[in-house]
């Protein structure tokens, strides 16, 4: 069985300390589900940023990576959360890939009682038990009878 390839949406990359300490154990923990990561931070490390049009170039690249990964593991920390997150998780749900959340942030913001971002971010994800679907721990991620684990494996 060849392994899926999951698309870690993420703003941790801008730091140099969290693309440092936090990626790496994002990318752990996935992988251990035997999935493939592709980051974009690293898929896109080679960017000579003092050419003109290279934001533009790597915006397509991420683009292209949402629409032939499998699947997205969002990272939605943030009131609210990172707008480049935001547009690969919609272009995921447009493309009807699996989107599995992660959020470990207290903060809400949200009018909603009953979920704690904007809901448009629970559009594509299960009406009952989207809980499920959110992570808000790395060991959660590595859970192979939590959704992600089980579609890793299917």
């Amino acid at each position: 069985m060849t392994s899926k390839t999951i698309y870690l949406a993420s703003p941790y990359g801008f730091s140099a300390q969290c693309k440092r300490l936090l990626i790496p154990e994002f990318v752990a923990a996935l992988s251990q589900l035997g999935l493939t990561v592709w980051e974009p931070f690293e898929r896109n490390g080679n960017v000579d940023t003092t050419k003109p049009g290279w934001a533009y170039r790597v915006a397509q690249q991420c683009m292209q990576d949402v629409r032939a990964a499998d699947g997205v593991f969002a990272i939605v920390n943030g009131t609210p959360p990172d707008e480049g997150v935001m547009v690969e998780v919609g272009a995921a749900y447009a493309l009807n890939k699996p989107v599995f959340l992660f959020r470990d942030d207290f903060r809400r913001c949200t009018d909603s009682d009953q979920y704690p971002l904007n809901l448009m971010l629970f559009a594509g994800l299960p009406a009952s038990n989207w809980q499920e679907m959110v992570y808000d721990s790395v060991d959660a991620i590595q859970n192979r009878e939590r959704p992600l684990g089980q579609w890793a494996q299917s």
